[in-house]
């Protein structure tokens, strides 16, 4: 089996409906309210990726299993989308460090020479 990437839009509304468990007219009121950005095709048609799909699955479970109102799940999604973003942006500063405290340490050693 092919691995897709999380961002190639490949579903279609109505596979991602079933897919979420929601009717398709959710789906758009969703992408009006900028909760989901789907791609479009050549037609016009919207299609989803597995990152939007994983997204809609999220806020049906706060909504859901958490009984949070569609305002408050989507500051959550918000919320969870910024600390992914610190997430990343940490790890790259991390992997920063690491590179000029490797070059101090060889400009050291060789100064030791």
């Amino acid at each position: 089996m092919t691995n897709i990437p999380q961002d190639e839009p490949v579903f279609q509304i109505s596979v991602v409906a079933r897919m979420v468990g929601v009717h398709q007219q959710t789906l758009r009121t969703y992408e009006r309210m900028g909760l989901v950005a789907p791609a479009r095709s050549g037609g016009n048609r919207r299609l989803y990726s597995q990152r939007d799909v994983n997204r809609l699955l999220r806020l049906r479970e706060y909504m859901d299993d958490l009984g949070v109102n569609l305002a408050g799940a989507e500051v959550m999604l918000r919320l969870n989308r910024r600390v992914e973003d610190l997430q990343r942006e940490l790890d790259a500063t991390r992997a920063e460090l690491a590179r000029v405290v490797e070059l101090l340490e060889q400009r050291t050693e060789r100064r030791a020479e």
